[in-house]
């Protein structure tokens, strides 16, 4: 997240009113609900969890015991599960 001068983007009679109410701080203003991206969105990294997670069963379903995928993905036995048995 970076910082933006409130001189630069909004009216002066706007940034005047917030300085009744705050001067000098950082704020923080939201994104709309409908604008949000979902965790590991815009690095992409959700996509390699979900195609990691695809692999994962994958292997499984070829015969791969839930230890053995524990060992090779570093994580542990009950994530393998989660992981496998989900929805």
């Amino acid at each position: 997240m970076k910082y933006v001068n409130a001189n630069t983007v909004l009216p002066s009679a706007l940034v005047e009113e917030l300085q009744k109410y705050i001067q000098a701080e950082y704020l923080y203003v939201p994104a709309k609900n409908e604008q949000r991206r979902a965790w590991g969105e815009l690095s992409g990294y959700r996509a390699e969890i979900c195609k990691r997670n695809e692999r994962i069963v994958s292997e499984f379903r070829d015969g791969e015991t839930v230890a053995s995928l524990a060992e090779r993905y570093h994580l542990s036995v009950y994530a393998i599960r989660k992981i496998i048995y989900q929805k």
